[in-house]
């Protein structure tokens, strides 16, 4: 079972120069999130703190499996990722976030990670997610394949039965010369 307290990082507590953390997380972390992207998986992350004067060095390390629907079936596939994210924190007034540097509130202190990790995995899946060529529905590709082909005979048949398009196209032809 996933717990997003553990992933929040007490950066004033921070002791030594650096610091290295590991979370494991489960479905029970993507659940927890209810994000649209990504609803089941399993990921090792790696994070190391460098502590420096009046700001902190983070890099963060993700590699695993994520369970994401296939872009031509739908039904779910392993997605394997890994990804590499630095940031800089600083301590300020409010929270902020701009580009690869973070503001955490100096009263407070805490850095939560939750949807750092997220964010930064999310953003390694490819554009396209597909299965290997042979591993999708095969129900479903049949049907596609069915429907575009349905689709492409409606458009050549279109193209034959209206005589107004070759009316048009020999209207553009004596345009021309």
């Amino acid at each position: 079972m996933c717990c997003l307290e553990c992933l929040k990082v007490d950066l004033k507590g921070l002791k030594e120069d650096e610091t290295s953390l590991d979370f494991c997380l489960d479905d029970s972390y993507f659940a927890a999130l209810d994000g649209a992207e990504v609803r089941k998986g399993s990921l090792h992350v790696s994070v190391s703190i460098r502590k420096a004067s009046g700001f902190f060095e983070l890099q963060i390390h993700a590699d695993g499996i994520l369970i994401i629907p296939c872009d031509r079936c739908l039904d779910d596939m392993d997605q394997p990722v890994e990804t590499d994210t630095r940031l800089t924190v600083k301590f300020g007034c409010e929270y902020s976030e701009e580009g690869d540097i973070i503001v955490v509130e100096e009263n407070e202190g805490i850095l939560d990670l939750t949807w750092i990790i997220y964010e930064s995995v999310a953003l390694a899946i490819p554009i396209r997610h597909v299965h290997a060529p042979g591993k999708c529905n095969t129900a479903m590709t049949e049907v596609l394949e069915e429907l575009s082909a349905d689709r492409s005979s409606d458009e050549e048949s279109d193209q034959l039965v209206d005589p107004r398009w070759s009316e048009l196209l020999k209207l553009k032809v004596k345009s021309e010369e």
